[in-house]
């Protein structure tokens, strides 16, 4: 068995983003009000600084292959077929390539990540809300 020459993660990263087409905070909107699945896959103190996409479905980036599996034991309620749209967003969108990639990996066909992550979308002015976590600001009334 021949051994492969190490590939860097630039190059990775392209490799697996010429396998689907990434898609842009107005267009993860729109994925979204047409029915598709936004998963945040960022940890927990960037959530608790930044805030949440409201309707996003946050799934730690450990734990999504096993969340999103429709065939899965412990998969999400909402992972329900490998024809589901899933659009999955990290912080800056170098994670949630990686993490589309093994979503198609396991047959869900239609997976893809916003491009610049989260602080995209939050940028683009699209809805956000407050974290959870002690340092997120109070929400208003």
């Amino acid at each position: 068995m021949a051994v492969s020459a190490p590939v860097g993660i630039d190059e990775l990263l392209e490799r697996v983003r010429a396998g689907y087409t990434r898609v842009d905070a107005q267009e993860a909107y729109a994925a979204a009000s047409a029915g598709a699945l936004l998963v945040d896959i960022r940890y927990q103190a960037l959530r608790d600084r930044d805030g949440l996409i409201p309707g996003a479905l946050v799934v730690e980036r450990n734990e999504l292959e096993w969340r999103l599996d429709p065939t899965g034991s412990h998969r999400a309620p909402e992972a329900t077929s490998h024809d589901l749209r899933v659009v999955v967003i990290c912080n800056e969108g170098y994670a949630s390539s990686l993490a589309a990639a093994s979503l198609h990996a396991l047959g869900l066909h239609r997976a893809t990540d916003l491009t610049g992550g989260f602080q995209a979308w939050k940028s683009a002015g699209l809805p956000v809300v407050a974290g959870d976590g002690p340092t997120a600001p109070p929400p208003h009334p």
